[in-house]
């Protein structure tokens, strides 16, 4: 059950829900999970500040149980999370940053329980 959290400088207008069906299904398909499985929230219009600019950026944080536990995994899941968008919001390589970060079982809550138990 990945969590995928796109922060941006990026007005609303940029993120339509258009978008974020594209993005989940992207995202899902970098990490090897189900659509059906993933939680994106993107937040546009902030103030940000990345690489000592205020030029139009976004940062991604990535948190799954079990696909995002090594360097060669994740450099794979960056690679497409960055070819997706660059091409849908138009912004170079060093105005994205991404951070990965693994999740435990006992760490994500699901009907009333946790996912060890699930």
């Amino acid at each position: 059950m990945p969590f995928v959290d796109l922060q941006s400088n990026l007005p609303s207008s940029s993120f339509p829900e258009a978008f974020l069906a594209r993005f989940c299904s992207a995202a899902a398909a970098a990490l090897g999970k189900p659509e059906d499985r993933m939680n994106v929230v993107v937040h546009p219009g902030l103030p940000m500040l990345v690489g000592g600019s205020c030029s139009p950026c976004v940062v991604v944080s990535v948190s799954a149980i079990s696909v995002t536990d090594t360097a060669e995994k994740n450099k794979e899941h960056s690679a497409k999370i960055f070819g997706f968008l660059t091409k849908e919001l138009g912004l170079a390589e060093d105005r994205i940053v991404i951070q990965f970060h693994e999740l435990q079982p006992h760490q994500v809550g699901k009907k009333g329980t946790v996912m060890s138990f699930l």
